[in-house]
């Protein structure tokens, strides 16, 4: 009797385990980019043209290296303008991420934004995988297929819809 009930209780374990699975990804790449969005905006210099550490300074540097040259010539036009539409993609990114509100949209930006910084900034690593950006878009990639189906905004509006169809 002893046997079933551990049994039933390692099976119980093992399928709360895989049903939250996901969240210690969700949570820290919704903290990581909240929080790559909030440098940026809190550092003035990064939205310069020029000098040390802003956006266009970074461009400039990876352009020769980068995989889509155009993508960072197009940056180079506009660099600060470039600086806050990454800077508050990163934040949307995280806030939806965090609170699971439209969780695979969010993550699907999650994705694009490291997509286009691995092509840039990260594509002159050698060998490939010391590029950090690829590991972060392999990790957004869960969390699109998945969506946030705990712990979320998007959970919560999903039961409050199947509540109000069955009545």
């Amino acid at each position: 009797m002893t046997d079933r009930r551990d049994l039933r209780r390692r099976d119980e374990l093992r399928e709360a385990a895989a049903r939250y699975a996901l969240l210690p990804l969700r949570v820290f790449l919704g903290v990581t980019f909240v929080y790559a969005g909030l440098d940026k905006l809190t550092d003035p210099g990064f939205f310069a043209a020029e000098g040390t550490g802003s956006i266009g300074e970074v461009m400039r540097g990876v352009r020769d290296t980068s995989a889509v040259p155009w993508l960072v010539d197009l940056a180079l036009k506009n660099p600060a303008g470039f600086g806050y539409a990454m800077a508050f993609g990163e934040l949307a990114v995280g806030l939806g991420t965090l609170a699971g509100l439209f969780a695979r949209v969010a993550a699907l930006g999650g994705a694009c934004l490291s997509l286009s910084l691995w092509l840039t900034v990260s594509w002159q690593a050698d060998p490939y995988y010391l590029g950090n950006d690829l590991a972060y878009l392999m990790a957004w990639l869960p969390l699109v297929l998945a969506g946030a189906p705990l712990l979320s905004l998007d959970a919560l509006f999903a039961a409050r819809r199947r509540r109000s169809r069955t009545r």
